[in-house]
């Protein structure tokens, strides 16, 4: 009697979760219809991804990145980060920078020193295209003053005082890898570049300041050739944001413009008193000024700026700044500077 209850027991439940089985089945034909719906939705997220891909990817080539507020002067307690508020800083300062290493592998700059009028203000240093997690090394010997987060500018950045007088600010990075009062020489590893704070895509920023004063890196860099553009660089509270450009083929072209422009003045200015006399005088005196490799030089008669600063391998400008003249006349007699 018992085993008859058993049997049917279990017959029940059998029927019972065999219903419930076949409420859940579906037709192959719906099976396919779903597949494909969700094929299909997949479909249209992947391109939706590779557009937005794209649309970053032209940002970050093209975009330039909001420049950071001065960590010296905004939002900053001076005391902490500028101990030079109330220094006497000198008008000029020789600084030695041989002893140098770039501060990360690539050589390319993205965004440049400068008032940015589309933000309202400067950018204190430049941008320096990396990805994430490349190695950011210490450009000159020295120790480790600050290494700190701010979210709405640096992100994750490191501040270095170097024994030349330097200090060098890098920003924007993914990893500390150094300490407060940690010393460091130059090439030595301190950070991860990467994303963090106001930045629209990876890239190192990279200051180098003295004595609170943002100078433009590329016065001392040289990054396309990535060196020092001398073994010295002379700050100057006049001339500290302005890059430098060594390149011979710019000074040759410069000179030479400078030159053709000058002969055909002097030309002209021959032609009208037709006496060609003092071209020849210039061109014997300005030979026997480079001859003799002298610092300085005595006008002659005839004598231009064009034709002395040919002669002395440099440019008229470099000439006149070097002299303080502010015109293109100059008096027989005169003594100027050329080295």
């Amino acid at each position: 009697m018992n085993i008859k209850r058993v049997y049917f027991a279990l017959t029940a439940m059998t029927l019972f979760a065999l219903s419930i089985s076949a409420q859940n089945m579906q037709s192959p034909s719906n099976f396919s219809r779903m597949h494909s719906n969700l094929l299909a939705k997949q479909n249209r997220v992947k391109d939706q991804i590779r557009v937005q891909e794209a649309q970053k990817y032209a940002a970050d080539l093209y975009e330039e990145c909001e420049p950071e507020p001065d960590i010296y002067t905004e939002g900053w307690d001076s005391d902490l980060v500028n101990c030079y508020k109330d220094a006497n800083v000198p008008n000029t300062k020789v600084l030695d920078v041989r002893h140098y290493v770039m501060p990360i592998k690539g050589n390319y700059v993205t965004s440049h020193y400068g008032y940015r009028p589309q933000f309202g203000r400067s950018h204190k240093g430049v941008d320096l295209r990396s990805a994430i997690g490349d190695t950011v090394y210490s450009a000159f010997s020295g120790r480790v003053r600050l290494t700190r987060f701010e979210r709405g500018g640096y992100g994750f950045y490191v501040i270095v005082r170097h024994e030349n007088g330097l200090e060098t600010v890098y920003g924007h990075l993914s990893r500390f890898l150094v300490k407060p009062d940690q010393y460091v020489k130059a090439g030595q590893p301190i950070a991860l570049s990467g994303n963090t704070g106001r930045s629209t895509g990876p890239h190192l920023h990279f200051e180098t300041r003295f004595m609170g004063y943002a100078i433009n890196p590329e016065a001392i860099f040289d990054f396309g050739n990535r060196c020092t553009h001398t073994d010295s660089y002379t700050f100057s509270k006049s001339t500290y944001t302005k890059a430098r450009d060594y390149a011979p083929s710019k000074r040759y072209a410069s000179a030479k413009k400078s030159v053709a422009s000058d002969d055909k003045e002097t030309v002209s200015r021959s032609r009208s008193k037709k006496n060609d006399q003092p071209v020849a005088s210039t061109r014997k005196s300005t030979k026997e000024s480079r001859d003799n490799s002298r610092s300085t030089y005595k006008v002659q008669r005839g004598d231009n700026l064009g034709k002395i600063a040919a002669a002395n391998n440099m440019s008229v400008s470099q000439l006149k700044k070097l002299n303080g003249l502010t015109s293109n006349n100059v008096e027989a007699g005169k003594v100027l500077r050329v080295k």
